[in-house]
């Protein structure tokens, strides 16, 4: 919020030049990760982003022993990799660099991009919904990190396997473009990322009274067929990888309607504590 000003004082112009601020400082954040990305090459694209396309990456050997475990497909333990990286454009590989880097800017950043929202919307809450909403940023960052770990080790590993190695014809050549390749990578570990703060979500809804566990629990049904399309969407289309990924998705739902029930509770609390106040 400005500065001076009491929150009730400010107009929508003096909001529009403090959020701007906000985003401008959380900007510079995410740009000056990103330059030490850049210069990270070799880690971020040899260590990082094509680890899920080696073999030896730790998800494959642990879902090769659990599919022999189990008697299933032996899909996950090739001993060589199924398919090759190529680059046909001229400024394909410094585009993909200067975005990579971007975009690890913004995952490593995630804490401070929150600080600075909360920073912003916290002058407009009540002292009692400050001191209710604390760690807010470490929970909301230890989802976010989660679903990034989640996404990079699961979802990403999970994809790369079954599209990398899925085939019409022996006669065709895998060799896949390293646009398509990051995106396929990008998109599993941002995806899930997002997801997993299902439940911070879910919190906030509640406190604007737009959610309660009753409606949670009414769309519960229709909650799952979203979740499995959700499901279908980040994954390869085989029903292993869509239960993989929908069962933690569950029950962040689950977990979601237990917090929306914790939030009413402390509400009604409040709201009884008031009236005998009064």
């Amino acid at each position: 919020m400005a500065k001076g000003k009491e929150p009730n004082e400010m107009s929508f112009l003096d909001h529009l030049e403090e959020l701007r601020w906000h985003l401008i400082r959380s900007t510079i954040a995410v740009v000056i990760i990103g330059m030490v990305a850049f210069l990270m090459k070799d880690f971020i694209f040899g260590t990082i982003i094509f680890g899920p396309k080696e073999p030896d990456f730790p998800t494959y050997d642990i879902f090769c022993k659990l599919s022999q475990l189990l008697g299933f497909s032996e899909a996950f333990c090739n001993s060589e990799a199924v398919f090759t990286i190529q680059s046909r454009q001229m400024a394909e590989q410094f585009s993909i660099h200067i975005w990579t880097s971007i975009w690890a800017g913004f995952i490593v950043g995630f804490p401070y991009i929150l600080y600075e929202m909360w920073k912003f919307i916290s002058p407009g809450l009540y002292e009692k919904e400050r001191k209710s909403s604390k760690g807010f940023i470490f929970i909301a960052s230890l989802l976010f990190f989660l679903g990034v770990l989640f996404g990079y080790y699961i979802v990403s590993p999970l994809s790369i396997n079954f599209l990398g190695s899925y085939s019409l014809d022996d006669s065709i050549v895998r060799e896949f473009d390293i646009s398509s390749y990051v995106a396929t990578v990008r998109a599993s570990v941002i995806a899930c990322g997002l997801i997993f703060e299902l439940p911070i979500i879910v919190f906030f809804l509640t406190k604007v009274g737009l959610v309660t566990p009753e409606i949670l629990r009414k769309y519960r049904k229709i909650s799952l067929v979203v979740v499995l399309i959700l499901s279908a969407i980040i994954t390869p289309p085989d029903i292993a990888s869509q239960i993989v990924v929908a069962v933690p998705i569950l029950i962040l739902y689950q977990i979601s309607i237990y917090i929306s029930k914790i939030v009413l509770k402390r509400e009604a609390k409040k709201e009884k504590k008031n009236a005998k106040s009064r």
